[in-house]
């Protein structure tokens, strides 16, 4: 039973640069840069059927052009019990649009809402037992962080290995924008 979601890749140079975040949080498990993504939309655990429709119906995703991406900062999931550091990505109308594109289909053949509010934003770090001051300094020492761009060409749907979180990440398909 494959675990899939979709999402936007991450090109090399953009998860170099980001990857130059990584250290100095005690109880962060800090993500592989192979695995940077925007997830766009999570599918979760599906059965052979149920992922040959998700297919299709990307597949047949109305055309659009391709979307600017852009790193707009560091920031933190969890509040007062972090649990993730992330990457926020500018939420541009072109990205709200695909991501809510995809809210749709899926719902279309059957799949439940996604509850989560639609943050994008690329996981750098999963945390665990790291305390909110710790959290806080470092993202104070990192607030300088360089800004990165690059244009989506392409949706990916991924699947994911049964874990805790982090990868590795397959993509299975690919949707091409523009």
């Amino acid at each position: 039973m494959p675990r899939l979601f979709t999402g936007i890749e991450i090109p090399p140079a953009v998860a170099t640069g980001l990857s130059a975040c990584r250290g100095g949080l005690p109880g962060a498990r800090w993500i592989d840069p192979d695995c940077y993504h925007i997830t766009l939309r999570f599918i979760g655990d599906i059965d052979d059927r149920v992922a040959r429709e998700v297919h299709a119906a990307l597949s047949e995703a109305r055309p659009r052009p391709e979307i600017p991406i852009a790193v707009d900062g560091l920031d933190t999931f969890g509040g007062e019990k972090p649990r993730a550091v992330f990457a926020r990505i500018a939420p541009t109308p072109g990205l709200i649009d695909l991501h809510g594109e995809h809210e749709r289909l899926m719902r279309h053949i059957g799949l439940a809402p996604e509850e989560r509010k639609f943050t994008p934003h690329v996981t750098l770090a999963r945390l665990r037992g790291a305390s909110p001051l710790a959290v806080a300094e470092y993202l104070a020492t990192r607030g300088d962080l360089p800004q990165h761009s690059f244009t989506a060409t392409r949706v990916a749907l991924y699947s994911a290995t049964d874990s805790v979180g982090g990868g590795p990440y397959i993509v299975e398909a690919a949707y091409p924008l523009g």
